[in-house]
């Protein structure tokens, strides 16, 4: 039985071109593709893939929210990362939302294929220079005391998905209107979200969306 695949990817010559790649592996077959996170959180219910592989930024909602929604309505399902960046955030987020892989774009094919054998024999995959840059930044903790950090606050999903539009430039009415609740229920998710990062303002609410890979704002 070949392992279907459903591929979320926002750019159209680089979906297709791993689309093409994929077809030459007698192994697999690609059920689905689209470049919305949204739609793949839908398209995944419908047809129910083997593997998901997804790119990290997307315009509507990112690979982490989509991962996590995705594992959430099905958790049968293995995700497999497919990004440019190698930031720190964005690797442990991934494997936090159930992302199984991460894999860099600039990796040959040969690795992507990999990728895709491990984590569909239940184990987990890094690309050998996303391993370098968790290396780094564990060795760079060490080096920072003995005591141990506070743990980070905890968002729920639909505060970080106010937390990501706010990030981007919303209006109070516009996420109102998006997520199908009142002006005054954003404003009271906004100032919980404040109060729980101890932070006091729209920028550096939109930093701390960045460095914690909920928003990259070069969609």
């Amino acid at each position: 039985m070949k392992l279907r695949v459903l591929l979320v990817e926002d750019h159209a010559l680089v979906r297709e071109g791993i689309e093409s790649l994929l077809r030459g592996d007698p192994d697999m077959e690609v059920v689905g593709r689209t470049g919305s996170g949204q739609a793949a959180i839908v398209m995944a219910r419908q047809i129910t893939p083997d593997l998901v592989i997804m790119d990290v930024v997307m315009p509507d909602m990112n690979g982490i929210e989509t991962a996590r929604q995705i594992v959430h309505d099905n958790g049968a399902v293995k995700i497999l990362a497919l990004s440019m960046y190698d930031n720190q955030a964005y690797i442990s987020h991934m494997i936090e939302a159930g992302a199984r892989g991460y894999v860099l774009k600039t990796s040959a094919f040969d690795e992507l294929s990999r990728a895709i054998r491990v984590i569909m024999e239940g184990e987990i995959y890094l690309c050998s220079s996303i391993t370098s840059v968790i290396v780094k930044d564990y060795l760079a903790k060490l080096h920072v005391g003995s005591s141990a950090p506070a743990a980070a606050p905890v968002l729920s999903a639909r505060e970080r998905e106010v937390l990501r539009m706010i990030s981007e430039g919303w209006s109070g009415k516009e996420i109102a209107r998006e997520i199908g609740v009142t002006p005054k229920t954003v404003e009271s998710h906004r100032l919980h979200i404040m109060s729980k990062l101890k932070i006091h303002g729209v920028a550096e609410l939109t930093r701390y969306a960045l460095r914690e890979g909920l928003t990259s704002l070069n969609s």
